[in-house]
């Protein structure tokens, strides 16, 4: 035991050093597997008790959340495909079309006690054991190693507590936040030359690729939202899932509202061809405009991934003052558009809809916009979850358990209302 225990000691030290998602996994499926293997030997009449390292390496997963819940319904579908072949065994053995039969009827029974990705583990199971001659004895084997991969499998978790997930997320947020930065300051550095609308074209390209990015950072932020489930080591998980989830949303929306705007510089570019894209005020009115913005949008996603109080009252602070920058140079553009579309008022359409798509920009990433935003989500899923978790809400008022969510949701002490703030990375 105590040879165990310096084991998995020096193992969450090691774990602590590497929290690459590849190297964590690794770690505690392997150990995972070998102590059910281990456990097994002693407790399963089998000589090869394989079933419960290969349940113990289903079961544990990068998540807590997914632990558990991939855990009962790995051990249901094992379940369940057993008492099926029990009942093939009594009745017609195995033949080619008996197999056939115990296939369909164990798809079947899969979708029927919903172990959603785990349904081919039921014919899996079903299958292994009618394929031996001690049905009985081997069935009940099965089930108790299956029971023992799981136990192992959750155990891991409480011994080699899962990461949190929310550094590698908010990583991933400030990633793209960066990248469209970077395509709004070479916009807006073309927008008083001459540009070939195919260089234009370029840049909606760029704009539309982003999507995939997109993509990728949802795939990080659904990660650290499961690792923020049944989270003991995390305070206010919803909060935290919600702050992540609205400012990956806003970002998501300032990505199209992007794309649409190089797709306005493209058709600009075409009618004005071989004029520069605007005149030379205008022109340097819209690049410092985008500047600001770009600058703008880093901070934002600073803001929504920072985990000291002090850092996201300094962010919210930088972001109010660029987003007030943006502004006046917004005005000033407006103003001298205007008065370009006085004299020319051929592309009046294309240059208003430039205003407009930067507007939106703007009121995207205000801040008092942001609060509300997140303070209406955090409404609708508390809403979403006491329906369905009467008892948990009314366990809570028995017990007295303060409402932590309610008592944040104005920004209180040692906390943003727009920010992720103290608490969120443990």
């Amino acid at each position: 035991m105590h040879t165990v225990r310096k084991w998995a000691e020096g193992l969450r030290r090691l774990l602590h050093r590497h929290r690459d998602p590849v190297v964590v996994q690794t770690l505690r499926s392997a150990t995972a597997a070998t102590i059910a293997y281990v456990v097994a030997l002693h407790l399963s009449p089998e000589p090869a008790p394989l079933t419960a390292p290969l349940t113990a390496l289903l079961v544990v997963q990068v998540t807590l959340y997914a632990t558990l819940t991939n855990g009962f319904r790995r051990v249901n579908s094992v379940v369940a495909g057993v008492l099926v072949a029990i009942a093939f065994s009594q009745l017609v053995g195995l033949t080619w079309w008996s197999l056939a039969l115990l296939i369909v009827a164990s798809l079947g029974v899969g979708h029927l006690v919903r172990v959603d990705e785990y349904i081919p583990e039921v014919a899996i199971s079903a299958m292994l054991v009618l394929g031996v001659t001690t049905i009985s004895s081997t069935a009940w084997a099965r089930i108790v190693e299956t029971l023992i991969g799981a136990v192992v499998g959750m155990g891991c978790n409480l011994l080699l507590p899962p990461p949190v997930w929310v550094d590698e997320a908010g990583e991933s947020i400030e990633g793209l936040a960066r990248r469209l930065r970077q395509l709004m300051l070479r916009m807006g550095e073309e927008a008083a030359e001459v540009m070939p609308w195919q260089q234009a074209a370029a840049r909606l390209h760029e704009a539309r690729r982003l999507d995939h990015a997109i993509v990728e950072v949802d795939a990080a932020l659904r990660q650290a939202e499961d690792s923020l489930r049944l989270n003991p080591r995390v305070r206010e998980g919803l909060l935290h899932r919600v702050v992540l989830r609205t400012g990956l949303d806003t970002l998501e929306i300032c990505t199209v509202v992007l794309r649409v705007l190089a797709r306005t510089f493209t058709d600009l570019a075409k009618a004005r061809e071989p004029e520069p894209l605007f005149a030379s005020d205008a022109g340097t009115a819209v690049e410092q405009l985008l500047s600001q913005i770009a600058d703008a949008v880093v901070s934002f996603a600073v803001l929504v991934t920072t985990s000291i109080s002090e850092n996201a009252e300094s962010a919210e602070a930088r972001l109010a003052a660029e987003l007030h920058a943006a502004s006046g140079t917004r005005d000033k553009l407006a103003d001298l558009l205007h008065e370009e579309i006085r004299h020319d008022d051929r592309n009046w359409q294309l240059l208003g809809a430039v205003l407009t798509e930067v507007n939106r920009l703007l009121d995207e990433l205000d801040t008092e916009h942001r609060t509300r935003r997140l303070l209406e989500e955090l409404d609708r899923v508390s809403g979403e979850q006491r329906a369905r978790r009467p008892w948990l809400t009314w366990l809570r008022e028995r017990v007295g358990v303060p409402d932590r969510l309610r008592r944040n949701r104005g920004g209180g002490p040692g906390r943003s209302p727009s920010g992720t703030g103290k608490g969120a990375r443990r």
